[in-house]
């Protein structure tokens, strides 16, 4: 029964687009009887769900996309730390979960895009004052107009910090 409403819950909601290829990637692995795919999807799922319970609604979409950027970061960095503890079998494990996972993520915003927008927040924000609360602004702006889960905040950071030393 807690399954069903999952599913339900799941289809109904805002972040549909994200969620439905989760589901539709869990189906086919377990179709294809591909169980460390279906398990490592059903991790992130779980964390979909605990995030929807949480916030008491489902969550958005770059919300999932979030979840999946920060998981496949945790599977990379942990299979860093079994490669440095002479564990090349687990790295291997946790290399192909992050691969699987990044199979889901959107690509990140190309550093071409970032410097335009960045370039247009600049000369929309003035420029009088401390120089954190002007970044402050910068970012602000920047991550009005920019999801924050489509592009890598310190590409961000680093190039606005450079464009501003730059004025």
């Amino acid at each position: 029964m807690q399954m069903m409403s999952r599913a339900l819950s799941a289809t109904s909601g805002i972040a549909t687009d994200m969620r439905q290829q989760l589901l539709s990637g869990v189906k086919t692995a377990m179709k294809t009887k591909d169980s460390v795919t279906s398990t490592t999807i059903r991790s992130i799922l779980s964390e979909v769900y605990a995030a929807d319970k949480s916030a008491g609604s489902p969550v958005s979409s770059s919300a999932i996309t979030a979840i999946l950027r920060k998981a496949t970061l945790r599977r990379r960095d942990s299979a860093i730390q079994f490669i440095s503890a002479s564990r090349p079998d687990l790295a291997q494990q946790e290399h192909r979960e992050a691969n699987i996972l990044a199979a889901f993520l959107p690509p990140l915003m190309s550093d071409v895009d970032i410097d335009r927008i960045l370039n247009e927040v600049i000369a929309e924000t003035t420029l009088d004052g401390d120089s954190r609360k002007i970044l402050g602004q910068v970012y602000k702006t920047f991550y009005s107009k920019v999801d924050r889960s489509n592009v890598d905040t310190n590409t961000v950071k680093r190039k606005a910090e450079a464009l501003l030393l730059n004025i």
